[in-house]
C-alpha cells in the first residue's frame, strides 16, 4: 500500500462522509432523522408498500432500527401495517395519504437532486463511478469482515 493510496482513500472517505452529512442536514433541516428519510424515500416509490425486512435491505438498517421508525410513523398516521396472510410473522407497510403528503416534497426534491447530479456525468462517467463505487464498497465489506487480519 502507496502513500497515494492511503490519501485517495482518506478522501474518497471523506468525500462520503460528506454527502451523509448533506443527507443528514436536509432531513433535519425537514423535520425528520436521516434513517427516516431513507425510509420514507423507500416507502414512497413502493406504491404496493413492502415488509420490514425490505425495507431494512433496501435502507441496509437493521430490523430495531427500521421497526421504530416504523412505529413513529405509524403513531403519526404516515403509515399502515397489515399482516401477509400466507405469513403473519410478515407485515407489509404502506405509506397513508397523509404520510404521502408529509414526506413528497422532501422525497421528490431529493430523488431530484440525485438524479440532477448524475445527469452532469456522461454516461461512460457514470458507469465508471457506479462501476468503481460497487468494488470498492466490495472490497471494503471483505475486509472488514475479515477476522484476524494484521494492521
Amino acid at each position: 500500500m502507496t502513500k497515494e493510496d492511503k490519501k485517495n482513500a482518506y478522501l474518497y472517505c471523506k468525500f462520503r462522509d460528506e454527502q451523509f452529512a448533506l443527507y443528514d442536514e436536509y432531513a433535519k433541516r425537514n423535520g425528520m432523522m436521516m434513517k427516516t428519510l431513507l425510509v420514507v424515500n423507500v416507502l414512497f416509490y413502493a406504491k404496493d408498500g413492502m415488509i420490514q425486512k425490505e425495507i431494512c435491505q433496501r435502507t441496509f438498517q437493521s430490523k430495531q432500527t427500521v421497526n421504530l421508525i416504523i412505529k413513529n410513523l405509524l403513531a403519526g398516521h404516515y403509515v399502515t401495517v397489515t399482516e401477509v396472510p400466507e405469513n403473519k410473522r410478515n407485515k407489509i407497510v404502506r405509506m397513508t395519504d397523509a404520510g404521502r403528503a408529509y414526506c413528497e416534497k422532501v422525497v421528490r426534491h431529493i430523488t431530484w437532486a440525485e438524479d440532477t447530479a448524475m445527469s452532469m456525468f456522461t454516461p461512460e462517467e457514470q458507469k465508471l463511478l457506479i462501476d468503481l463505487s460497487r468494488t470498492f464498497t466490495k472490497n471494503l465489506a471483505r475486509l472488514v469482515n475479515q477476522e484476524g487480519e494484521d494492521m
